[in-house]
């Protein structure tokens, strides 16, 4: 996946700016950002603090551990009750 060349501390600062009152179209133009690009941006960090933001990165990485971790342990189920399956 393409990496966002802001950070999650600057998306939060444009999104503050145009809750300001600043227009979205300036705000957009100003970053050279899409509208589109903003309005995802506001549906995922919308109404979040810098630090709060900063958890929910960690809490994602966290659980793609995890969920990385879950499926080798199911892989590695899977395999020993094929073995135990075969007769010798």
């Amino acid at each position: 996946m393409k990496r966002s060349r802001f950070s999650e501390e600057q998306i939060i600062g444009i999104l503050k700016e145009q809750e300001a009152g600043q227009a979205t179209a300036d705000v957009c133009r100003r970053h050279g950002i899409s509208s589109a690009t903003f309005y995802k941006w506001k549906a995922k960090y919308g109404g979040l603090e810098v630090s709060e933001a900063k958890r929910l990165k960690a809490l994602e990485d966290e659980n793609a551990r995890l969920k990385k971790l879950l499926a080798e342990a199911m892989l590695d189920n899977a395999v020993l009750k094929e073995i135990s399956s075969k007769k010798w």
